[in-house]
């Protein structure tokens, strides 16, 4: 073997040493991500279900500190229900896209078939706070690929 094809296999084994610690490094921010998805996806569920028991209190809970002050509790009742029938009355909902953006902020989009048999796309916007994830925000708009 010559110094030049010894020199090739070490550079060679050397690249994909650092081909894998990439994929290893990526690999656990896309778990960390994938759990940070997940936790952020729970209350939306949540309050999904509080929704259709008609508990706006624990549904309530839910909103982000920003929503809270925007909206009272009766007002926030008044706001899903006059604005949001099928959040209000749901019968299917699927979490269908997550994106968490470099800076931690994470958008959800949740598939929704209303009591109504409407069907909408919902993309929520989540927010960290001290005591876990909120919603701050959702924005809709029909889906009619959603059976």
């Amino acid at each position: 073997m010559t110094l030049g094809t010894e020199a090739m296999k070490r550079r060679g084994v050397m690249g994909l040493g650092v081909v894998m610690a990439t994929l290893a490094v990526a690999s656990v921010g896309f778990a960390q991500s994938g759990e940070v998805a997940k936790a952020a996806a729970e209350p939306i569920m949540k309050q999904l279900e509080a929704f259709r028991r008609d508990d706006y209190d624990i549904a309530y809970i839910f909103a982000s500190t920003e929503v809270r002050r925007m909206f009272d509790r009766e007002a926030f009742e008044r706001m899903v229900k006059g604005g949001y029938p099928e959040i209000a009355r749901s019968t299917f909902a699927l979490v269908s896209r997550t994106e968490v953006t470099p800076d931690g902020h994470v958008y959800i989009n949740v598939k929704i078939r209303g009591a109504n048999g409407n069907s909408i796309e919902a993309l929520y916007d989540m927010v960290r706070e001290n005591d876990g994830w909120r919603i701050n925000g959702v924005v809709t708009k029909p889906d009619p690929g959603l059976v």
